[in-house]
């Protein structure tokens, strides 16, 4: 086995919403999947990872499956809370990576049998050899979910600019602001009336792409392929892959293929792979008081130190027409929320319904419509992808 392996440590598995249906490595961070991060950096594809059982069955386009067995020496073990930098290079010699002072990475001396990694207590500094070439890097650590979040403005501007390498001129029928670099695939198709202002960052578009008239594009900005914007305000917000977005998103992540195609705000907030925000969702992302916004964890409620935080809103989940999010919100993974007035701060997963009687959106029911919404992208969920959305429901319970 040659290239690398992401594991998810006892905190990484605690990233609620997300981590119910994705290893942590398949998260949207700034500009890019972490997955696609480390393989950039370390010069060498994913080839497993190592998460809670409940995510053995996962499979997802071309994200790699989980490790059974032993993983051999010579494979970088890769934790997957850190997010390195684009721009990082690792020299040829190196077998121990340091990120932002703490080891990220570690090209191990010795085969590793899954079961020393599998409740996710071990930690990385355990497999660094005595004599090990170490090398460091600038980049992120994510103690925390919503550290996507805080950190995205900083990260995404970094990423932005690592991507509009190699900037095009844009379509004569587009307006462009400011100095920084702006980067469009050829075959994305830019409608006139589109605004791109690259005063406090840079632009990518990708290859595919779809931005329709009347879009502000204020960047730092990231639009992976196949992605289409569909009108509104795009600020700091990084749109990944076959994702459908409408009216204002700012200081936010979309995974992939997710549908907001209709008016409302949407800030400081995530939203998951295959979500749908009905017309008129809107998130809050600021208290009253100014202060602190505290998110639910498994563990309990926490304080985020943000003063900024909209919704953390899991894989295949949904929300009716009007609904309100309130500051701070999870929605679990394959929730269908139907709420007159604003949500509570936490919806279970796989939840049905309106508070306080959440009724548990039936198995076979979820997977009907999931399989349906897949296809109308021209998915397919493999017998991997259903395995994987059964064992999430079964232990739905666990947060």
């Amino acid at each position: 086995m040659t290239g690398f392996v992401l594991y998810d440590d006892a905190v990484a598995r605690g990233f609620a919403p997300f981590a119910r249906t994705r290893p942590v490595g398949e998260l949207l961070a700034g500009g890019a999947l972490i997955r696609h991060r480390w393989a950039k950096v370390l010069g060498v594809p994913a080839v497993g990872f190592v998460a809670a059982p409940h995510l053995d069955a996962f499979e997802e386009f071309d994200a790699p499956p989980a490790v059974t067995g032993t993983i051999p020496a010579g494979t970088w073990l890769v934790q997957s809370r850190c997010a390195p930098a684009l721009t990082a290079a690792v020299p040829a010699t190196a077998t121990v990576l340091v990120v932002e002072g703490t080891v990220g990475a570690v090209r191990l001396a010795a085969p590793v049998p899954i079961e020393a990694l599998r409740d996710g207590t071990a930690t990385l500094e355990t497999f660094v050899p005595g004599t090990g070439i170490r090398a460091t890097a600038s980049g992120w650590w994510l103690a925390a979910i919503w550290d996507l979040i805080g950190q995205l403005p900083t990260m995404l501007a970094a990423d932005a600019a690592a991507l509009a390498s190699t900037p095009v001129a844009p379509p004569p029928s587009v307006t462009i602001l400011g100095t920084h670099p702006v980067q469009i695939a050829p075959d994305a198709r830019i409608e006139p009336q589109v605004v791109i202002d690259a005063t406090a960052g840079a632009v990518v578009i990708g290859s595919g792409a779809v931005v329709q008239a009347f879009t502000r594009l204020q960047g730092p900005v990231v639009i992976a392929p196949g992605a289409a914007i569909l009108g509104g305000r795009i600020a700091c917000a990084s749109v990944g892959e076959g994702a459908k977005v409408h009216g204002e998103l700012s200081v936010s992540l979309v995974i992939g293929h997710a549908n907001k195609g209709h008016d409302g705000f949407v800030g400081h907030s995530i939203i998951g792979r295959w979500a749908n925000l009905g017309a008129g969702t809107i998130t809050s992302n600021l208290k009253n008081s100014y202060g602190p916004v505290s998110c639910w964890t498994p563990t309990g409620l926490r304080e985020t130190g943000l003063q900024f935080l909209g919704a953390l809103i899991g894989d295949h989940a949904k929300t009716g027409i009007g609904t309100r999010l309130t500051t701070g919100c999870v929605v679990g993974a394959g929730a269908n929320v139907v709420v007159d007035g604003v949500t509570p701060k936490v919806v279970p997963p796989f939840a049905w319904g309106a508070p306080p009687a959440w009724e548990t959106y039936d198995l076979e029911r979820f997977l009907s419509v999931a399989e349906r919404v897949m296809a109308r992208r021209g998915v397919q969920l493999t017998d991997g992808g259903r395995a994987q959305l059964r064992a999430a429901h079964a232990t739905r319970d666990a947060g």
